[in-house]
C-alpha cells in the first residue's frame, strides 16, 4: 500500500493557498475571519496550524477540504487550482464520525465500498489499515463497544484506506485524555513514518503541535492570519520520548510567547461580549 515517492519529487509543493481570505455574513453585520493567507505545504510534510479560539482555523480548513466554496484567493493543488471537495483530501474531524451499525472492519473499508471495489479486495485493504492504526483483534466489534481514542483510529484508518494525497485533521484527539492523547500522536507519527503522506493538522495544543510536526503555523486572533511559522527541528524518527528534551521545551516556549498575545486578544473579547 506504501506508495514510493522519487527523492527528486519530495520537496515539490503540493499544496498552495495564494491570498485565501473569507467573510461571514451574519445578522450583526460581516464578520472577517481570515484575512489574506499565502502559504505552501511540500510533499510529505506535516504541518499543523495552531491558534486561539476565533482566529479562522476551521474555516480555513473548510476551504482547503471543499467545505466552504465561497472565499477570496485560490487554492492549488499539485499547481492545479481547486474549489469543492477533492478525492485527493481526506479529512478527518474531532466530532464522532462513525457509522454506529458497521463494525470496525465495516466502517473502515466504507470507502471502498462507495468506489465499487469488490468486497474481496477491499477488506484486505481495510485489514492492511485497520493493522497500521493498531486495531487488530477489533475488526468485529461496533463503535459503542470502543474507546474514544479507538473510534478515532477507526475514522482515521477509513480516511487512510481511500488513500489521500493529502489528510487534513481538525483537533482529531481534542476530546481524549492528555495521556490518551499524547500515545495517539506517538500512533500517528508511526502511521506517517510509514505512509508519508502529506499532513495538516489543526490543534489547540502547542505541545503535540510540536511533537508531530515539521513546521508549526501560529496564527493571530481573528481575522486570522499567519503570525509566524515555526520550523521544528527535532530529529525524525520521532516520539513521545522528545516531549522530555530541552530543545522540546524551547519550541514550546517560541511558540506560547508568540500565541499568548493572540488568546489575550481572544479571551479579552470574549468576556467583553458577555
Amino acid at each position: 500500500m506504501k506508495l514510493e515517492v522519487p527523492p527528486q519529487a519530495q520537496a515539490i509543493d503540493v499544496l498552495s493557498l495564494e491570498g485565501v481570505a473569507k467573510t461571514f455574513v451574519t445578522d450583526d453585520g460581516p464578520v472577517r475571519a481570515l484575512d489574506p493567507i499565502t502559504l505552501t505545504v511540500r510533499r510529505n510534510e506535516f504541518v499543523s496550524i495552531i491558534g486561539p479560539s476565533g482566529c479562522g482555523k476551521s474555516t480555513l480548513f473548510g476551504i482547503i477540504g471543499g467545505l466552504i466554496d465561497d472565499y477570496e484567493g485560490a487554492v492549488f493543488l499539485d499547481g492545479r487550482r481547486i474549489r469543492g471537495p477533492q478525492p485527493e483530501i481526506g479529512m478527518v474531524f474531532q466530532e464522532e464520525s462513525t457509522f454506529p451499525w458497521r463494525t470496525t472492519l465495516q466502517n473502515i473499508a466504507f470507502p471502498l465500498e462507495v468506489k465499487g471495489i469488490p468486497r474481496r479486495e477491499r477488506e484486505e485493504r481495510a485489514r492492511h489499515f485497520l493493522r497500521l492504526v493498531g486495531l487488530e483483534g477489533f475488526e468485529n466489534r461496533r463503535p459503542a463497544e470502543l474507546s474514544g481514542g479507538m473510534r478515532q483510529r477507526t475514522a482515521l484508518a477509513r480516511t487512510l484506506a481511500s488513500e489521500p494525497e493529502i489528510i487534513l485533521m481538525d483537533e482529531p484527539f481534542a476530546a481524549l485524555d492528555e495521556q490518551t492523547r499524547i500515545l495517539l500522536g506517538d500512533k500517528l507519527l508511526q502511521i506517517w513514518q510509514e505512509l508519508r503522506q502529506t499532513t495538516l493538522l489543526i490543534t489547540h495544543n502547542i505541545a503535540e503541535a510540536v511533537q508531530l510536526s515539521d513546521r508549526v503555523v501560529v496564527m493571530s486572533y481573528r481575522p486570522g492570519r499567519i503570525k509566524q511559522i515555526v520550523h521544528v527541528d527535532l530529529p525524525r524518527p520521532r516520539d513521545s520520548a522528545v516531549l522530555g528534551s530541552e530543545r522540546f521545551g524551547h519550541l514550546v516556549g517560541l511558540i506560547w510567547n508568540d500565541l499568548r498575545e493572540e488568546a489575550t486578544r481572544g479571551l479579552a473579547e470574549s468576556e467583553g461580549t458577555r
